[in-house]
């Protein structure tokens, strides 16, 4: 008999303790849904760092970026302000030149070949869908690629 109730009662607590288990919410798992606004966000903040210097003795420059407080996507236009959590990309500026190009892939690296040997300037602006410039968050690169690097012919 003994033995028995023994049994029972560790049934009845594997039992209640698998059910309480299994009654949290997908919520209570994956925490709050990201298609829901939440108000106010943090600001959106980019963190660029200088060019690996392995990498440009070779001539290629890799930059390496963060993007926090916004997801780097391929969503543009008007609407992709309104949608939560922020998304944004980057635009990407050689040598002040007159045009960029749009980075929305978030590799996390910025990767530049066949610049010719000497100094250069690389602008990264953090911009919304709308292509409008999260306030403060442009970031200029300044290197040289050294005239030992290979060059393209």
């Amino acid at each position: 008999m003994n033995t028995l109730v023994k049994t029972l009662a560790t049934m009845v607590t594997a039992a209640g303790l698998s059910t309480s288990a299994y009654s949290q919410s997908a919520q209570d798992l994956r925490g709050r849904t990201p298609f829901i606004p939440i108000g106010t966000e943090p600001p959106a903040q980019l963190i660029v760092d200088p060019p690996n210097p392995l990498a440009l003795d070779v001539g290629v420059v890799l930059i390496q970026y963060k993007a926090e407080n916004v997801h780097i996507v391929p969503v543009f236009g008007p609407a992709a302000l309104n949608i939560f959590p922020r998304v944004g990309h980057l635009h990407i500026n050689v040598d002040n030149l007159p045009w960029h190009w749009a980075d929305a892939n978030d590799t996390g690296t910025i990767d530049i070949k066949d610049l010719p040997p000497g100094q250069h300037t690389v602008r990264i602006d953090l911009v919304d869908g709308n292509h409008q410039l999260f306030p403060g968050q442009s970031k200029t690169v300044t290197f040289t690629v050294p005239a030992t690097a290979p060059q393209k012919y």
